[in-house]
């Protein structure tokens, strides 16, 4: 059995190896983050615990590695854009993996966004694999703004030991906490 203490962050690569040019930026944000010794965020990297894989891989070794880091992770995050939906291969498989196989919960969070009261507002963002996993009511999502105290908030909760919560795909922090985190002005 494996340890399960990673933090799994997927994203929409749109086809490119590009770092501004897809949603890897979101990525290499929380890397900074982590990094940056005047914030006290630390991120338990899942894509740093297996042997890096490149673009010149086969599918097939590059699905034992995504299986093997999702395996040794307690929750996802999930980078959802305008473009998320698109992607027909990986994060589609992402998702399924975590949901279905080693049911974590996954932590959501929208860069196009400030704060989130409604998650099913935003169903337009969600892929197939997710979007019907939360109507079946398998998935365990929690949905976040793409902002700091609402990322680390998120990675310190929520976790495959933690079942109280999200206990569905609609689960988004209150006004109130929002608020607190000066998401949204009181």
């Amino acid at each position: 059995m494996a340890y399960r203490n990673g933090t799994y962050v997927a994203f929409h690569a749109g086809g490119t190896t590009d770092q501004t040019a897809s949603d890897i930026k979101y990525y290499n944000t929380m890397k900074m983050w982590s990094a940056n010794k005047s914030i006290d965020f630390t991120l338990i990297n899942s894509h740093e615990k297996t042997s890096a894989v490149r673009d010149s891989s086969t599918k097939e070794t590059l699905r034992r590695s995504l299986v093997t880091r999702l395996n040794n992770s307690k929750h996802m995050v999930l980078v959802l854009t305008a473009t998320t939906k698109n992607d027909t291969d990986w994060v589609p498989f992402e998702i399924a993996h975590a949901v279905d196989v080693c049911q974590m919960p996954i932590i959501a969070v929208y860069p196009d966004y400030e704060s989130i009261l409604a998650p099913a507002a935003l169903a337009n963002y969600w892929p197939y694999a997710l979007a019907s996993r939360i109507t079946n009511g398998t998935a365990r999502v929690i949905h976040i703004p793409f902002k700091l105290p609402a990322v680390l908030d998120a990675i310190e909760q929520f976790g495959v030991l933690n079942t109280a919560y999200p206990t569905n795909g609609y689960g988004f922090y209150t006004r109130e906490t929002q608020v607190g985190w000066g998401l949204i002005k009181s």
